[in-house]
């Protein structure tokens, strides 16, 4: 399977795209709540912009990434993508002022339907996925990308949040598996080894499920061998959104790729719906109703 990509690296204004997308169908409902923080998606250009806001300050000023002078000037992290894409939010409702305001916390998800009717996944640029697609054709996939929460809200309970607004989607557009790229920070792999080879390891995608690194950018995961790996100390290194998705049953594809732009070491994570354990299953809810039943 061949996808044609976009151009990752283009600045587009992608305001009335967006607007025209996000105000049709059920954008308006809020997916969960805890105390003050809600998470749903974005209803308007608007908010879209204010996430991508939120995204360069994490990116850009605290990661160092690299973006196109535009978006520097406009100090927005934007891509192509953003125009097709569904924008998940988590908003703290306690901060006065509008919602473009509350924004602390995003997620962009993109439903392999809409992609594959503008030009493909952003993940293809680095892993083989249409392989992994033409195994599963009767499959639904979903990609999670861009997902950045602000300093002050690096909690569980945001973590918690983004994960039952990612489960609510999935579970109403009736997704089978997501997918998306990890991130390590840096751009030597080596300095990941411990963390890199116990992923390499122990959760590996396998048989239908193996997915790996295009060939010219391929990095190897397997630094250390098994005996010389403490469990324990591998999964204190491993960046917590990884390790979130690991033990919710996700796998991790074969090879790392260097992002030079965004100063990261990229992993592909795999997550069958059919892998989430029945503990997290129970914990969220079945219908994604954990804290849905708060919403009014």
């Amino acid at each position: 399977m061949t996808i044609e990509l976009l151009d990752s690296t283009s600045v587009v204004d992608t305001s009335q795209a967006c607007m025209r997308k996000t105000v049709a169908g059920p954008a308006t409902e809020v997916l969960g709540r805890i105390a003050n923080l809600e998470t749903r998606l974005a209803r308007s250009a608007a908010e879209i912009d204010a996430a991508q806001a939120v995204r360069y300050k994490v990116f850009v000023e605290e990661m160092n990434a690299q973006v196109a002078p535009e978006a520097d000037r406009r100090k927005r992290d934007v891509d192509s993508w953003d125009a097709i894409c569904d924008h998940l939010l988590v908003l703290d409702t306690s901060i006065e002022g509008d919602s473009e305001e509350q924004i602390v916390g995003t997620y962009r998800l993109l439903r392999q339907d809409v992609a594959a009717r503008a030009g493909g996944f952003y993940s293809a640029s680095e892993f083989a996925i249409g392989e992994l697609f033409s195994r599963h054709p009767g499959k639904r996939f979903m990609e999670l990308g861009r997902s950045c929460v602000l300093p002050a809200y690096r909690t569980k309970r945001t973590v918690e949040l983004l994960w039952q607004g990612n489960w609510a989607y999935a579970l109403r557009h009736g997704v089978d598996a997501m997918f998306g790229c990890g991130s390590f920070p840096g751009v030597i792999p080596e300095e990941h080894a411990l963390a890199l080879s116990f992923l390499h390891h122990n959760v590996l995608a396998q048989d239908d499920w193996a997915v790996a690194a295009r060939p010219e950018l391929h990095r190897t995961m397997d630094l250390m061998p098994p005996e010389a790996i403490n469990p324990k100390k591998a999964l204190s290194a491993l960046p917590p959104l990884i390790k979130g998705y690991m033990r919710l049953g996700a796998m991790v594809g074969d090879g790392a790729v260097v992002d030079h732009a965004f100063r990261t070491t990229d992993v592909l994570i795999v997550l069958p719906i059919s892998n989430i354990s029945g503990r997290y299953l129970n914990y969220y809810g079945a219908d994604a109703g954990r804290f849905s039943s708060t919403v009014s």
